[in-house]
């Protein structure tokens, strides 16, 4: 039976997803994680959803997803941010985040990284407990695994997004007409990321899938802490 898998990535208003159900491709939108994954399956069970935000916080230090995937990433490898510790994120000011990751990371927290406190803490509350598969993906390492290396162009550009659109219609994820809500609230560029981890999500349903590290790291979470594709 073909399972259904969704492909995630976080966007200003909330959170965008792609659905593979056998060939069909569809997009869904959620101002939380909850909802999105709610509104996904108002037509049956995922069996796999394929997230680009961390999952699993690191008490100390850095997570050896994050180095493997920036080298990974090749040209790309600024997209990758380093994970906050768990102690940083929880800070309500980026500047106390900064310090509490220094004491513990030796190194401060980007604006980037900090921006995404409120996604990170909210897949972090979510994802215990989960009756599917939750993994962590990066759509670069995706979209490199379908090209056969790191892309060249950014995925803001126009080079960029063009070549992104014609990997995944040759993995069979044809992105057409408006989308509905997804289509409205997230960029070209979420949506595409949305369904490079849903192409991911298969290759994990499918078993075909591989992870860095090649064992996934666990931290005082208990989440497995490890980026497929």
């Amino acid at each position: 039976m073909t399972v259904r898998v969704l492909g995630v990535d976080a966007c200003k208003a909330g959170w965008v997803g792609i659905l593979l159900h056998g060939e069909q491709v569809s997009a869904c939108f959620g101002v939380t994680i909850a909802e999105l994954v709610a509104v996904a399956e108002a037509a049956g069970p995922v069996a796999v959803v394929g997230i680009d935000i961390p999952v699993g916080l690191p008490d100390r230090g850095r997570r050896a997803a994050d180095v493997l995937a920036r080298t990974q990433a090749g040209p790309r490898w600024a997209s990758i941010f380093m994970t906050p510790v768990r102690t940083a994120l929880e800070a309500e000011g980026h500047a106390e985040a900064i310090r509490r990751n220094r004491e513990v990371a030796a190194e401060g927290v980007s604006a980037q990284a900090y921006g995404l406190r409120s996604k990170i803490l909210d897949v972090d509350s979510w994802v215990r407990g989960q009756g599917r598969r939750v993994v962590e993906v990066h759509p670069e390492l995706s979209f490199a695994a379908m090209a056969g290396g790191p892309l060249a162009s950014g995925k803001t550009t126009w080079a960029g997004s063009e070549q992104r659109r014609a990997l995944l219609a040759g993995a069979g994820l044809n992105l057409v007409g408006e989308l509905g809500p997804a289509g409205q609230l997230a960029r070209v560029d979420d949506v595409l990321d949305a369904a490079a981890a849903a192409w991911s999500a298969r290759r994990v349903a499918d078993g075909v899938a591989v992870c860095v590290p090649a064992e996934p790291e666990f931290f005082s979470d208990g989440l497995p802490a490890a980026i497929w594709t």
